[in-house]
């Protein structure tokens, strides 16, 4: 039968109480909204967020240990630049934010005024009311509002919604994914959406030594599954353009150590048609 987006309160309604602790939620989620991913993820995240009702406050804090161990760099603000640059030189029309958390890029991107479509796709909620706060959603121009989309979803199913994007982000966000869903995050991405450009940043890990308040094998965020050296995120992004018929460009933000690289890496992916 139809399932529409009611359907995910009807499922949370009627499993209050029981299904976030069932072992098998996910695939009574799964089963309930015929498989429809969006409203399966959506399901799930709520869930998440319903069983940790402190969540919210765990995430600011840990949120903001990440921002005060980098204030003294400004690398969030240096991350975000060296993406535009990369943004700016692939003259896209549409631009989509995968993982926008609470919309600190799409704020930038809605400054470049030869973007006519920018979106912000975040598997949280929470995160999307958060970056409607920070962007004024409510109060903004219509012609700024005609322009930005947000919409809660996974990078782990495929969606049409990332169909048609000239340029994809993913800023500080692999790093949050257990390493075996990479390779769904990958054929999403990569081999589902395929936007001519996919700019990625991640944490380069040996430049952790140079934090003074680290101890040695520490990440810079609690949330965090992993965190590569350099050889490592140059396997994996070398590998999917191999794998998905794209060329792969790699860069860096934040000042670069010598011995240690710099604070954060990142990988511009171009389609090999566009690159040619």
């Amino acid at each position: 039968y139809w399932v529409s987006r009611d359907e995910v309160d009807k499922l949370l309604r009627a499993g209050e109480g029981w299904l976030k602790d069932h072992p098998a939620r996910e695939t009574i989620s799964k089963r309930y909204l015929a498989h429809q991913r969006r409203y399966v993820s959506e399901a799930l995240s709520r869930l998440i967020e319903e069983d940790d009702p402190n969540l919210e406050q765990r995430e600011e804090t840990q949120a903001a240990d990440e921002a005060a161990l980098e204030r003294v760099l400004n690398l969030n603000e240096q991350r975000l630049e060296a993406v535009l640059r990369h943004v700016a030189a692939a003259t896209p029309s549409r631009v989509v934010d995968l993982g926008c958390g609470e919309g600190k890029l799409l704020e930038k991107l809605l400054k470049i005024r030869t973007i006519t479509a920018i979106a912000g796709m975040d598997v949280s909620p929470m995160q999307l009311e958060r970056a409607a706060r920070r962007l004024r959603l409510d109060r903004m121009p219509e012609c700024d509002r005609e322009r930005l989309t947000l919409f809660q979803g996974s990078l782990l199913y495929r969606d049409s919604r990332l169909n048609g994007y000239d340029v994809a982000t993913l800023v500080e966000v692999i790093e949050h994914l257990d390493a075996p869903r990479l390779a769904a995050l990958e054929r999403v991405v990569f081999d589902c959406a395929r936007p001519r450009h996919v700019i990625v940043t991640t944490p380069n890990a040996e430049y952790n030594a140079l934090f003074p308040k680290m101890s040695p094998g520490a990440m810079r965020h609690k949330d965090h599954r992993f965190e590569w050296n350099r050889n490592h995120f140059q396997d994996w992004a070398e590998g999917i353009a191999a794998r998905h018929g794209y060329s792969v460009a790699l860069d860096a933000a934040g000042d670069s150590h010598p011995e240690y690289g710099p604070p954060t890496q990142l990988a511009v992916f171009t389609l090999e048609e566009d690159a040619a």
